[in-house]
């Protein structure tokens, strides 16, 4: 795949991603481009297809991994979740660094690829901290929490594989977080930012 390395994100649900990306974006305003998902699951109110994700069918997915049209999927909650080499090869064209968030099923099939991307894993300072900021969204239901915090407790303990990430970002302090993650990414950047000149 041609253009500038992919960044692959991620972390628990609550992590603060999500938080980190939007300041990234405002920053580097054209730099960066996210890599759309596709799910099988319903849009929910405000989403857009093709720029949220792409809502498809199970059957559609399906026959898409099976012709070997994805990077990585999983299934998460009934809903299939997975990325298209398509969406990356979509952002790299534009001459953008492909950013994907994916979990860490995610992340052990990316690392089967060509993709080379930089690894980096948002985590928050605790499991506590986490379930209160996942409260605080009220969004949840008591149900969908607890799902969300057991896949965060066997995400987190995934995530101490040595080698599985270039950067683990404990995220108890928003600046201090972002300016790691910056400081990770600057190289790609300016690579990005010079190849824009030429």
């Amino acid at each position: 795949m041609q253009g500038p390395r992919p960044v692959v994100l991620s972390g628990p649900s609550g992590a603060g991603k999500s938080t980190l990306l939007k300041k990234l974006f405002k920053d580097y305003e054209n730099i960066f481009g996210f890599s759309v998902s596709h799910t099988t699951r319903q849009p929910r109110p405000g989403e857009v297809n093709g720029k949220d994700y792409h809502f498809v069918t199970r059957e559609e997915m399906q026959k898409e991994i099976d012709a070997g049209e994805f990077i990585e999927h999983a299934e998460f909650s009934g809903n299939m979740y997975g990325t298209s080499k398509g969406a990356v090869q979509a952002v790299q064209a534009q001459n953008q660094i492909c950013v994907l968030d994916i979990d860490i099923q995610g992340v052990k099939n990316i690392k089967k690829t060509d993709l080379n991307p930089i690894y980096i894993s948002v985590q928050p300072p605790s499991i506590d901290i986490l379930e209160k900021r996942l409260r605080d969204r009220k969004t949840e239901t008591e149900e969908s929490l607890r799902n969300r915090l057991t896949a965060a407790r066997v995400d987190l303990e995934l995530s101490k594989e040595p080698g599985l990430f270039d950067l683990v970002i404990i995220n108890d302090d928003l600046e201090k977080a972002y300016s790691e993650l910056k400081e990770v990414l600057l190289e790609e950047i300016k690579k990005t930012q010079e190849s824009r000149k030429s």
